[in-house]
């Protein structure tokens, strides 16, 4: 028995010495108290002759608990007996130590191991339909900071293997940057009304902190710390690729960086762990797990967890293939410049963004688009698609709530004419630099010239200027047919570089888009720095040749900067660039509409991709930014924008000369400065005037 005893103690020592020491602390005093009221009430001396067990062991506490209290034992102390006033003395001096004393510092060591324990994030939080990221990288504050624009407020977990602090601090600060901009612009809007009526609007339409961001530091990996963060009562589970390039050793980065060329096994380990515990029967129903995925390796071990682990209703596992989307984007962003401005709008919770719904009324397109005109003018209706064996409809507006709003439609006879041999002009491209994406952005540009060009007419011409290093890995380009040349030039070989862009932009007539790549896999100090010196090199030629010439046209070159630091945004902007691509925001943005609703993931697919080669029909849709001289027989007289968009989808649905229909939904313009409008609101209010310099914002198949 004594054995036993001993091992259970040795145990409970080990495995709960807080609970073994607040223990000991308690029998003592328990123990002492008892021992003291008998010896008080035993002495049966002057001042206790009468006291009861009960009235000396109240008195000890009173004794332990405030000194002066000795007055109840001994009423005077000159009259009292030496043994009586030793003992009251050892009583309270023994319990000052044992009782005041010891349960104060274990309270107090308490209540500071509790707030060590909740600032770490070792505490389990009972949370549901709330936001859980997992590991952080330069896209994560991004994911944080568009949820502020939510029509609902957020809760926001995220667990990271290390950097809390400084995480906290990069959250704070985003959130931070982004609310003083947006009241100050909420200032500006409203500074017009006398002082009263403006403080009133301005405290009315104050933009608030509606996300709640809580940072847990710990093993990734543990089932134990993922049940602990809620996982199973998630809303959506975003897995993120850590980042390699905060590292201070360029050889730890390339090292870091071919593991990564190979496979990401660190991110099927997370998956492996999330879907099992978003699989079973007492999770929550409809969670989305969205995975960021940067190689083959990866995609392919995510689809086998897919085949083995998705659970219809369950957790619905979404591959985000990040280097592919932001080639894309970046492909699109050189053929069609202004659409930078379109997609930061529409790919964001801020402003104007595209809905979805399962909808059981239409399955088919035209009959949803026609429908929907007929008695909606506050969104508008893009287009429908089926996702396992669902229909889903897509809209583009303002809230939730616009989408349903019916109102009278009024029937005009405003009327427009299309060209219908409408072509796209070939568009002559400069890229400078490399990173990771830039063979999704050369594939960007072969499936557009699939769908565009004429014959063996391209309908891109390209040029890439790169580091001897990265141009032979991309084997000088010989694989694209519309790369036209290459040359060797790193950022120190200034003139070389300077003569080359010179060359190119004499030798053609029409637009051009200078592309300059920031290298990703850059360490943190590097960041940015090749981007930022290409553009001064640009920035010197378009210089250079307004100096030469005053009646040089410099819209005709549009430089498109892509950074990866937000806060080199605003010294790309001090040279007058106003094309800046960061290129992280426009995936967060997307990962955060997608974790909201699901049926977006295959729609954006869709959009940023251009019809595959062999394709006779067309089957993919874009949006498109057309010249408005280009695309209507006359200019448009003005109206408002919902008879413009029912007066262009009508037009769009008479046969061309082969007998194809592009089913087209206008949704804003880009007027003769740059500025982009999209439509929202009330359409029939939406006044729109179009000119000759104007640009018409378009979705469609071609």
């Amino acid at each position: 028995m004594f054995k036993k005893l001993k091992q259970w103690f040795s145990i409970q020592v080990v495995k709960n010495p807080r609970n073994m020491v607040l223990g000991a602390i308690l029998l003592f005093n328990v123990i002492f108290v008892v021992l003291s009221a008998l010896i008080i009430s035993a002495l049966s001396l002057d001042g206790t002759e009468n006291m009861s067990f009960l009235e000396a062991a109240f008195c000890t506490i009173t004794m332990i608990l405030d000194a002066g209290c000795i007055s109840y034992v001994i009423a005077d102390i000159g009259h009292s007996g030496v043994i009586i006033t030793i003992v009251c003395l050892l009583v309270v001096f023994t319990g000052m130590i044992s009782f005041t004393g010891a349960v104060i510092g274990y309270v107090t060591n308490y209540i500071s191991s509790f707030i060590e324990n909740a600032n770490s994030g070792k505490r389990k939080l009972h949370l549901s339909n709330h936001f859980v990221l997992i590991n952080w990288n330069s896209r994560a504050s991004e994911i944080v900071n568009d949820m502020l624009y939510s029509e609902t407020e957020q809760k926001v977990v995220v667990l990271v293997p290390d950097r809390k602090e400084e995480i906290e601090k990069e959250i704070e600060e985003r959130l931070s940057e982004t609310i003083v901009r947006e009241n100050k612009a909420i200032e500006k809007e409203f500074a017009h009304l006398p002082f009263f009526a403006r403080k009133l609007a301005i405290r009315k339409n104050r933009f608030k902190k509606k996300v709640t961001v809580i940072i847990k530091e710990g093993d990734i990996f543990s089932s134990k710390q993922l049940r602990d963060i809620s996982l199973d009562m998630a809303r959506s589970i975003i897995i993120l690729e850590g980042d390699f390039n905060n590292s201070t050793c360029k050889y730890e980065s390339a090292e870091r960086r071919n593991e990564l060329g190979k496979g990401n096994a660190l991110t099927i380990k997370t998956l492996m762990q999330v879907a099992d515990i978003t699989a079973a029967e007492t999770s929550l129903d409809d969670q989305r797990i969205i995975v960021e995925i940067t190689d083959l390796w990866t995609l392919d071990i995510v689809n086998k967890i897919i085949e083995a682990k998705q659970v219809d209703g369950k957790c619905n596992i979404i591959p985000v293939r990040i280097n592919q989307v932001l080639g894309q984007i970046l492909s699109q962003f050189c053929i069609m410049p202004e659409l930078n401005a379109v997609y930061s709008e529409l790919f964001s919770n801020k402003g104007s963004e595209f809905y979805s719904e399962k909808t059981q009324e239409y399955t088919e397109e035209i009959s949803f688009i026609e429908g929907y005109l007929k008695e909606h003018n506050h969104a508008l209706p893009i287009t429908i698609r089926e996702e396992n064996g669902n229909h889903f409809a897509y809209y583009l507006g303002e809230n939730n709530k616009d989408l349903h709003r019916k109102t009278h439609v009024k029937t005009t006879d405003y009327a427009i004419s299309l060209k219908k041999n409408y072509w796209l002009e070939k568009r002559n491209v400069i890229i400078l630099g490399h990173n990771s994406k830039s063979k999704f952005i050369m594939a960007g540009f072969q499936a557009f010239s699939n769908e565009w060009k004429r014959g063996n007419e391209e309908i891109v011409d390209i040029l890439v200027v790169d580091n001897k290093e990265n141009l032979e890995k991309a084997n000088y380009y010989k694989d694209y047919s519309f790369v036209t040349n290459t040359v060797e030039a790193d950022i120190y070989d200034k003139e070389k570089l300077v003569k080359t862009i010179e060359n190119y932009v004499d030798a053609h007539a029409g637009d051009i888009s200078i592309l300059i790549l920031s290298d990703d896999m850059a360490s943190n100090d590097n960041i940015d720095a090749s981007a930022l010196v290409n553009l001064i090199n640009v920035r010197n030629v378009i210089d250079k040749k307004l100096k030469e010439n005053p009646n040089f046209d410099a819209k005709k070159i549009d430089v498109i900067v892509e950074i990866i630091n937000p806060k080199h945004h605003d010294i790309v902007n001090s040279y007058s660039v106003k094309n800046v691509v960061i290129s992280n925001r426009y995936v967060s943005k997307m990962v955060t509409q997608i974790s909201e609703m699901e049926a977006l993931y295959n729609f954006y697919n869709d959009i940023l991709s251009y019809d595959e080669e062999g394709v006779d029909d067309y089957s993919s849709k874009e949006v498109y930014i057309k010249k408005v001289t280009r695309y209507f027989d006359e200019v448009p007289a003005p109206t408002t924008a919902d008879q413009l968009v029912r007066a262009i989808y009508k037009e769009s649905m008479k046969p061309d000369s082969e007998g194809h229909i592009n089913p087209t939904i206008a949704i804003g313009y880009v007027d003769q400065n740059g500025k982009v409008i999209i439509f929202n609101g009330d359409l029939s209010k939406f006044h729109v005037e179009l000119t000759e310099k104007d640009k018409i914002i378009l979705f469609a198949f071609h």
